[in-house]
């Protein structure tokens, strides 16, 4: 894709400007909606080759893969009137919006894939999941640092669930380091640890050759510190509860 148009500037939006720019490769056209001024016109100063257009429908016309980042509850005000002409190509990133849902919004017959890029694609260091498979798709995000085309829209919607656990997991590290404080350490001796702690934990996660069980084994010692918190705090009650939460999550998301 030599044209990519970007509908919604906000975080996401953000990370995908930046992963395009991240190498010296070669890169596409950017072309950014009104809609996040601020960020828009920062990347635009920011980054060659990239424009803020006027509205959301110079974004359609001048692209060849356009995508849409707006929040969901968003989605009918920032996408009226807007037409999609049949040889564009559209990807839906949008939490909890079906294609479906999408279709009927734009009236096109254009292809419609969904995708779930996580910040990290800045880096070009997410691997993002897609559906359904299309090639021109799968290129853009392979280019951001990896694809996973999944087969139906329930499966994609499995995965959609398992991104909301992402600040709990911040702030699971952001309670230990409150704990720490609260045992006397210096709340900025107890953040630098944790932080260094548990980035080398995420480095152990580039290892595929070992199963996540399997790491977890790997850094436990029988009877020792990290058991004892895994079965006395992560028991089967607090597994359950989160079973539940991410089931929760799956059906508001359905």
């Amino acid at each position: 894709m030599k044209r990519i148009g970007i509908i919604g500037v906000g975080e996401i939006g953000r990370a995908i400007v930046m992963g395009l720019r991240h190498g010296g490769d070669e890169l596409p056209e950017v072309y950014l909606s009104p809609r996040g001024a601020r960020t828009a016109t920062e990347l635009s100063e920011r980054y060659k080759g990239i424009q803020v257009c006027a509205d959301n429908q110079e974004v359609v016309d001048r692209s060849e893969l356009v995508i849409l980042a707006v929040r969901r509850q968003d989605r009918h005000d920032a996408l009226a009137g807007v037409r999609v002409d049949d040889d564009k190509i559209v990807v839906n990133v949008m939490a909890g919006v079906g294609n479906d849902d999408l279709r009927r919004t734009l009236a096109t017959d254009a292809p419609l894939a969904r995708a779930i890029p996580l910040p990290a694609i800045r880096e070009r260091r997410s691997v993002t999941v897609v559906h359904p498979s299309h090639p021109e798709v799968n290129s853009l995000f392979e280019r951001l640092g990896g694809v996973l085309p999944v087969e139906d829209e329930d499966a994609f919607n499995v995965f959609s669930t398992l991104t909301g656990t992402l600040t709990t997991h911040y702030w699971y590290l952001a309670t230990l380091t409150s704990w720490a404080a609260g045992h006397g350490i210096a709340s900025e001796d107890a953040d630098r640890y944790i932080r260094s702690l548990f980035q080398g934990v995420g480095r152990a996660l580039s290892d595929e050759t070992r199963s996540l069980h399997q790491l977890a084994a790997d850094h436990e010692t029988p009877n020792g510190n990290n058991e004892y918190i895994r079965t006395t705090w992560f028991d089967p009650a607090n597994s359950e509860a989160l079973t539940s939460a991410l089931d929760a999550l799956l059906d508001h998301l359905t």
